[in-house]
């Protein structure tokens, strides 16, 4: 009888309470600030961050210094970029601009991937990458971008996935010089030695032990940028990029080597009416008269 008394007042207890009014983030819709961003040239602060761009590693080519020294150059090629999604304060907190890059079918795209483009009202795209940026560097939705936004000698950071090497042992992972290959090592050459410590009975976490190598996210800073051809969308950048050729690669400007405020287009280059992107010439970083492309070809 006292259980059932007790079973009663609980649910008696549970149907009175009485549930809260719902809440709403945004009681006021009226007076909700709307932000309206015009793709327009403006003036670069020292603060200012602007979008970064992606691109796919086409490959690789060399060139010869004054030295007669080899240099290695990375080719870019940055394929149909454009403003996929803004994020500003009012909505979502931040300041970033989302980029797409390249083109894909609708049936080769999830429902979740088509509803986003949709409701963007923009192409369908292989790759999207969000990248924070001020205030006053936010573009429309739309807006294209192209290799001009970035300019001949100055400095960028570039990021990709390294190549995948599998699993590896200590050796090739970790350069560990192995056991000698005198008399006396009985199937021990290539192996990582003791793995344990006396009286603690366990391995340490971050010993380094065989496991698997490569397919990391690696970010290369002050990638000295060679030769932008706004022609074909193509950008020669001193070095190595990480990644396989035709991987996806983000561009940005150099966080520690800043480039001069005053030659970067802000928000990003705006091609104008007249201007014909087919017929340009590559512009090339100050290095001489002769481009050392053509030497090498």
């Amino acid at each position: 009888m006292l259980a059932f008394s007790r079973g009663v007042v609980s649910r008696l207890r549970h149907i009175a309470v009485v549930p809260p009014p719902p809440r709403f983030f945004c009681t006021d819709v009226e007076t909700k600030i709307i932000r309206t961003i015009e793709a327009k040239p403006s003036v670069m602060t020292p603060n200012s961050r602007r979008t970064g761009l992606i691109a796919v590693k086409c490959g690789m080519t060399a060139l010869w210094d004054k030295w007669g020294a080899r240099v290695p150059i990375s080719i870019l090629w940055v394929d149909d970029n454009i403003v996929s999604q803004v994020k500003t304060p009012e909505k979502e907190g931040l300041c970033a601009v989302q980029i797409g890059c390249g083109h894909k079918k609708e049936k080769h795209l999830t429902k979740a991937e088509v509803g986003h483009f949709r409701a963007q009202g923009v192409d369908m795209k292989r790759k999207l990458h969000e990248f924070p940026v001020t205030e006053d560097a936010l573009l429309p939705v739309g807006t294209s971008l192209n290799v001009r936004h970035f300019v001949p000698g100055q400095y960028v950071d570039i990021t990709g996935i390294t190549r995948g090497k599998g699993f590896q042992g200590v050796l090739t992972r970790h350069d560990f010089e192995g056991g000698s290959a005198s008399h006396g090592n009985s199937k021990a050459h290539r192996t990582g030695g003791s793995t344990g410590m006396l009286g603690i009975g366990r391995v340490i976490k971050g010993k380094k032990m065989p496991g698997r190598m490569g397919a990391d996210q690696r970010t290369v800073k002050n990638v000295w940028v060679y030769k932008v051809d706004p022609a074909r969308n193509l950008m020669w950048v001193k070095g190595q990029v990480p990644g396989a050729t035709g991987n996806f690669v983000f561009i940005k400007d150099a966080f520690y080597k800043k480039p001069d405020t005053s030659i970067l287009p802000f928000p990003t280059y705006f091609v104008p009416e007249d201007e014909d992107t087919d017929d340009m010439k590559p512009l090339v970083a100050e290095l001489g008269d002769v481009d050392p492309f053509m030497v090498t070809d």
